[in-house]
């Protein structure tokens, strides 16, 4: 008869739930995780230092072309070289606005849902006015007055995204605010900021975060939209959406140079909902455990 030893046994289990756990992580989120990565590295990382290169006198080629995968725009500039050193442009705006607007959303929307009062009254009332006027026409009109800019359009969908921000942590505060847990701490006399950010905030965490990562999305399809309308990045800067406005007259001559920055959006902006939407359920999970 022979007898496993307890050590042996112990780091069986744990490898046994470590693979029960990478096998309920689903396919589509593993390559989303993956895309996210990489993009994260071109971010990072200047891949392609030559991406400016012009080459006035090439002009525009399809796909093919010796020395460029995937053809060349109006200027000679490589396609694959200026989509990868777009990502950076494309990415940390969007990122920006999105922590930007949850930033204010975790300040005001606790404020307002655990306070009350005429706080919540000013707060729901600018919430009301800005969600009422369309958030993309009045990014437009606000960055044409100012004069566009990228970081001008970045502040400018950081304060349009945050009233939605506000009335969802808001909403998820008034939630908790009146369970037995919050009222113990009143009665326990534990200051209002302690309440707020030590014992609501944690509990609305995965709503939190599922948030961002939608912004993020939303940001990254809103700046790509502004900047085709020449009122996000600079016509000298690589970024997607500068890409997608230039191809527009090459469809014929070189699709590509459209096609490859309208699917980075795509891709990107769909693999940061899918990462989002499960390590939401994750939290949940956790939580409820």
């Amino acid at each position: 008869m022979t007898t496993t030893l307890p050590t042996e046994t112990g780091l069986r289990a744990r490898l046994a739930r470590a693979t029960r756990r990478l096998r309920r992580v689903p396919g589509t989120v593993t390559v989303a995780a993956l895309l996210l990565l990489a993009v994260a590295v071109l971010v990072i990382v200047p891949v392609a230092p030559h991406a400016f290169d012009q080459d006035v006198l090439l002009g525009a080629t399809p796909a093919g072309t010796p020395g460029h995968p995937l053809g060349t725009d109006s200027l000679g500039r490589d396609v694959l070289a200026l989509t990868l050193a777009g990502a950076r442009s494309a990415i940390v705006g969007p990122v920006v606005v999105a922590l930007g607007s949850m930033l204010l959303g975790i300040v005001l929307g606790t404020l307002a849902g655990y306070r009350g009062g005429w706080i919540d009254a000013v707060v729901s009332r600018y919430v009301d006015l800005t969600l009422a006027m369309p958030a993309l026409l009045l990014a437009i009109v606000v960055a044409g007055v100012v004069g566009g800019g990228y970081w001008i359009t970045v502040l400018v969908l950081v304060v349009l995204f945050s009233p939605s921000d506000i009335r969802i942590v808001r909403g998820a505060v008034l939630q908790h605010a009146h369970r037995p847990y919050i009222e113990s701490t009143r009665v326990l006399g534990l200051p209002a900021w302690r309440v707020m950010w030590r014992h609501l905030l944690p509990n609305v965490r995965p709503l939190v975060l599922t948030t961002m990562f939608l912004n993020v999305a939303y940001a990254l399809v809103s700046m790509s939209g502004l900047t085709y309308l020449g009122l996000g990045a600079s016509p000298s800067a690589a970024d997607w959406g500068l890409q997608l406005s230039d191809g527009r007259d090459l469809l014929w001559t070189n699709p590509a140079a459209s096609v490859v920055p309208g699917l980075a959006i795509i891709l990107v902006a769909t693999a940061v909902n899918l990462v989002g939407d499960h390590l939401s359920e994750r939290l949940d999970r956790g939580e409820d455990a």
